[in-house]
């Protein structure tokens, strides 16, 4: 059961994050990307509301099931680019942070894929989803109920 509504959040919060999702979906980083990211997250989190969001997202832009029910354990399948893993390896250590630097090796296979100002855009893509989650968790938004827009 839901905590705090949809209708109860005032709206300048979703006002506010959506403008970041805005961004973010205008930039390079491309939608199939950002969602793979933002589901690894969700699962990481426990937020059964955004891995019920992204997981759908995901199966609208054909994503693999294989692909899908493999990604948390991405590291031990052959599923995923290099690419991919780059950015799987950057959401998990930004998700899970402790006291550790990222280290040399995180930044150079990000930069075999991307620029700088991607890597920018990637770590606010994964603060965003994030932030996201903390808050369906706290609001306990109901899973199951998402359907995609597009």
């Amino acid at each position: 059961m839901e905590r705090i509504s949809y209708q109860e959040v005032p709206t300048e919060i979703f006002e506010k994050l959506r403008a970041i999702e805005d961004y973010l979906h205008s930039s390079t980083l491309g939608m199939p990307l950002l969602e793979l990211l933002r589901l690894r997250v969700a699962q990481i989190n426990g937020c059964a509301y955004c891995v019920d969001m992204h997981y759908k997202e995901l199966k609208h832009a054909n994503e693999t099931e294989l692909r899908m029910a493999s990604l948390c354990l991405w590291k031990e399948t052959s599923y995923f680019s290099d690419k991919e893993r780059a950015v799987l390896q950057l959401a998990e250590k930004l998700t899970k942070l402790n006291s550790e630097p990222i280290t040399e090796s995180i930044y150079k296979s990000l930069f075999e894929f991307f620029s700088k100002s991607e890597v920018c855009n990637l770590a606010l893509a994964i603060a965003q989803i994030n932030t996201w989650t903390r808050l369906m968790i706290t609001f306990q938004f109901t899973p199951g109920n998402y359907k995609v827009s597009r």
